[in-house]
């Protein structure tokens, strides 16, 4: 790990070093390449594929937990290193940046400019085109994935030569590439929307599980939400509480524009081992930080609640277990009947669930692998898992339950998680596979572009 860590600070194209390991930021499923390339331009990645005979996966904030990152004995490209702007249209709205850039980095130079990004995930560490290629999402209503604010990707392909794709040229590029884990090709820069940074303001209600739907509606949807989602919590999973942040005029009563970088998020830790490992811990949060949600008034300007640090969320260590996520997309309505069927099997395989957070999304008309065929309800199930071999075998079981559970009321699960899919529950989830390797048969007839993930299912 240290040995890819320092690789990935090194400007050189390729760098050979034996069993180079990948890992993630769970600590599970590394996977020992053969060489890293570390590049800082388009130039360089075209080069070291070209140069490179074996299969080939790409890497960003590697945050995806199980393998989709690297393939094992092939190339890893680390594009932590093209992190640059390569252009900014404040008056247009629009922003083109290497695909290497963590949103963070692009909050920095959008805030002074009072412009904000316009879809993200919940956390501001993961690299953009990262986001593009796992068709990530994060709390913002009525958004979808990210690529609903993306105007052209820059791609390289199998043969090293260099596209552009947009929704008009290269079309079927664009889709693949968004959602694609890097099937088709190695996104070097991302163009997109933007929106303008507004103040907003919590509001918290506790809603029944059987209204949420019509709460939602009536309540979020077309209301001046920014964001928005509602917390299941254990052991029940049946009582949301809805959190959403709207517009507003009032004053900020967080006068930081941005959430500070390296801060110590000690007490969160304290509070998440006290959750997951005291007797009735999990009943910690309903008793004690959603009333301080309720107690507490919070006005703040967007960018702050859109620059969170994925660091409040890490352990004090990851030696004996780790924290990983799941997630499913059920149709609307459908919302219920899922719910109460998933609270059914977390408690019957008693997996260790802190939290199950609901967003929302429209559906995906863009990207070839939609996880969201129509307007769905996403659940996000963030968990408690122990490191060793019994535990991820456990793991695995409850999962394929948790995906058959969504199959069965139409849904899907997300892709960059771990791999305990079946490979039929993959191709029951995601039909569209079947395009994705026509496509990829005509731009990568070799299949060097590769990872764990396609490696098991494409």
């Amino acid at each position: 790990m240290a040995g890819a860590g320092l690789l990935s600070l090194l400007p050189a194209p390729a760098l050979a070093a034996p069993g180079i390991t990948i890992a993630n930021v769970t600590g599970l499923y590394p996977v020992q390449v053969s060489r890293v390339a570390a590049p800082l331009s388009t130039a360089e990645v075209a080069a070291a594929i070209r140069n490179w005979p074996g299969k080939i996966a790409v890497g960003g904030g590697r945050y995806s937990m199980g393998g989709q990152a690297a393939i094992t004995g092939g190339l890893h490209l680390d594009m932590r290193g093209m992190k640059g702007l390569v252009r900014l249209d404040a008056d247009a709205r629009v922003a083109r940046v290497q695909a290497g850039m963590r949103w963070r980095d692009l909050q920095d130079l959008l805030d002074p400019l009072g412009l904000a990004v316009h879809t993200m995930q919940s956390f501001s560490n993961f690299t953009v085109g990262g986001a593009v290629s796992v068709s990530a999402h994060g709390r913002y209503v009525g958004h979808g994935p990210v690529v609903n604010s993306v105007r052209a990707l820059q791609l390289v392909l199998a043969d090293g030569s260099i596209v552009e794709a947009t929704r008009t040229r290269n079309r079927e590029l664009f889709r693949a590439a968004a959602g694609g884990y890097g099937a088709v090709g190695v996104i070097t820069e991302v163009e997109l929307d933007l929106a303008l940074n507004t103040r907003i303001e919590r509001v918290v209600e506790a809603v029944a599980l059987e209204d949420y739907p019509r709460y939602f509606r009536r309540e979020v949807h077309g209301s001046g939400c920014i964001f928005h989602n509602a917390d299941l919590l254990p052991p029940l999973f049946n009582a949301p509480v809805a959190v959403s942040w709207r517009t507003t005029a009032r004053p900020v009563t967080e006068p930081a524009r941005l959430v500070a970088r390296g801060q110590s998020y000690g007490l969160n830790q304290n509070v998440l081992f006290a959750m997951t490992e005291l007797p009735r811990g999990e009943l910690l949060r309903t008793h004690l930080v959603h009333p301080l949600l309720l107690a507490q008034p919070a006005v703040k300007w967007r960018n702050h609640e859109a620059s969170l640090d994925v660091a409040e969320l890490e352990p004090h260590t990851r030696a004996m277990s780790t924290y990983v996520l799941q997630e499913y997309f059920i149709p609307v309505r459908h919302f219920t009947g899922f719910a109460r069927a998933m609270a059914l099997v977390i408690r019957k395989h008693e997996a260790q669930v802190v939290n199950v957070s609901v967003r929302h999304s429209p559906a995906d008309p863009v990207s070839l692998l939609p996880w969201a065929k129509e307007e769905v309800f996403s659940f996000v199930v963030y968990y408690k898992q122990r490191t060793g071999q019994g535990a991820q075998r456990h793991a695995g079981v409850w999962t394929r339950a948790m995906i058959e559970t969504a199959l069965g009321f139409g849904g899907r699960y997300y892709l960059p998680y771990q791999l305990h899919a079946t490979r039929d529950q993959f191709n029951r989830a995601y039909p569209e596979a079947a395009q994705l390797r026509a496509l990829k048969r005509q731009v990568d007839p070799a299949g060097r572009f590769s990872n764990e993930l396609w490696a098991r299912y494409l």
